[in-house]
């Protein structure tokens, strides 16, 4: 009883909280250990040397998923969403919308961590599952054991999961955005903070919106956007979903630190920038065109008449990003747990028709990315199916001298370098002498 009292109390602050957009803190994120400002020896990864710099370059595993409000079962299978029996990455970076029906008591209310909780633990699980390399098999009675050495051999990886953590983790509403990383990586990762941007009813609440995540890596920072943006199908809908997207843009920020870190405070002033979500742009075609044009799979065509992509070659939005060639079916709207497009099947009398939209996408700003594959998984447990990306990140190691002190630094080993040689010299005239 007394518990509920409290909710009572707390419950105007809560809605006042949201409503002024008074943020909830930088520091009110999950994490599976404190982070810390101190740096270490260099992580095992590909090093590549340039111009005296060391380049770090990882594997990062993007992707976006509006799970319409469904909670996870316990035994719901992941691996093929995150591609864990094929492959291993350095870093998972994952987006979610609606892990919570967008009712008012939800929008209103305070934060439940029960639904994100509970998708960390799938997550947890599944990527720590050891891989199995189907090449090195248990020998048959009577055969020789094959040895197979660890340091040469390139599918050691396969054969041993890597120990992932999350560094991370923030929801807001039904937008939740979580990022893992190897353990190898662990002590690497600083000033990691969070922003969220409500911008949805009022231009303020959470059913709407933007979880940000700013972290550094050696020396390079990373900021991660989750949004879900303004819905809807009617003309002129995608100015409000432009509209969004400026207010997250300008209103996000996070932390400058020290005046000796000087950290990025804004989305932009960041090195490596992942944007990813339910941007919810739809195709400017009539619905029984659009239904049509995808059963005959003519991507082109459609994306002719893509509102994001249209958007952007206006210069009306998202100016400077990219995004990599769209080769996969729409992603909305769908029947759960089917393969049918919402609206397709007969005998559904009284059903809002919804025709089929690349509503989730991952686009990034910035140097230092290379998206390697873009495609979607076909996990049916919602309305959306996922969209994943897979980039190579280039990251700097900050300890790696500076190209002027390289250079005063190679101006002093000549300088001394040549005193030993006059050295030298003046030995041998002397001995010449005597």
């Amino acid at each position: 009883m007394q518990e509920n009292n409290n909710q009572e109390v707390m419950w105007p602050k809560l809605v006042a909280n949201k409503l002024f957009r008074i943020p909830s803190g930088n520091q009110c994120f999950v994490a599976d250990f404190p982070i810390t400002d101190n740096l270490v020896d260099t992580a095992s990864s590909n090093i590549v040397s340039h111009n005296h710099k060391h380049i770090h370059k990882y594997k990062l595993f993007a992707s976006t998923w509006n799970v319409g409000g469904v909670q996870p079962s316990d035994d719901l299978d992941l691996d093929d969403w995150l591609d864990t029996r094929n492959n291993s990455y350095d870093i998972y970076v994952l987006g979610f919308q609606e892990v919570v029906p967008l009712k008012a008591k939800n929008i209103l209310g305070a934060e439940k961590s029960k639904v994100s909780s509970k998708w960390n633990s799938l997550i947890r699980t599944t990527l720590n599952k050891t891989l199995s390399d189907p090449s090195h098999e248990e020998p048959k009675l009577g055969e020789k054991q094959k040895v197979y050495p660890y340091e040469n051999d390139k599918s050691s990886s396969l054969r041993k999961a890597k120990d992932y953590r999350c560094i991370v983790s923030r929801h807001m509403v039904g937008i939740f955005l979580t990022v893992w990383i190897g353990s190898n990586l662990a002590q690497y990762i600083l000033h990691t903070s969070v922003s969220c941007i409500g911008c949805g009813i009022l231009g303020c609440l959470g059913n709407k919106g933007s979880v940000s995540v700013r972290f550094c890596l050696h020396g390079t920072s990373f900021c991660i956007v989750c949004c879900h943006l303004a819905s809807g199908g009617k003309e002129g809908d995608e100015v409000r979903r432009n509209s969004d997207a400026m207010e997250i843009f300008s209103r996000t920020t996070f932390p400058r630190g020290s005046e000796s870190l000087d950290l990025p405070q804004k989305i932009l002033d960041h090195d490596r920038i992942i944007m990813l979500g339910d941007l919810n742009y739809r195709i400017s075609l009539p619905e029984d065109a659009t239904r049509s044009l995808v059963a005959q799979k003519e991507w082109n065509k459609l994306l002719e008449k893509d509102q994001l992509l249209a958007e952007v070659s206006e210069g009306r939005t998202f100016k400077g990003w990219q995004e990599g060639s769209i080769t996969f079916s729409p992603t909305y709207k769908y029947y759960p747990n089917s393969s049918e497009y919402y609206g397709c099947l007969q005998g559904k009398k009284g059903e809002k028709k919804r025709a089929p939209a690349w509503c989730d996408r991952i686009i990034w700003y910035g140097k230092g990315l290379k998206q390697n594959q873009y495609d979607r998984s076909e996990t049916n447990l919602s309305d959306h199916r996922p969209v994943r990306a897979i980039f190579t990140v280039e990251v700097l190691d900050e300890r790696a001298p500076s190209p002027s002190k390289s250079l005063i630094l190679s101006n002093r080993l000549e300088c001394i370098e040549s005193c030993i040689d006059l050295l030298s010299a003046d030995e041998g005239l002397s001995s010449a002498n005597s």
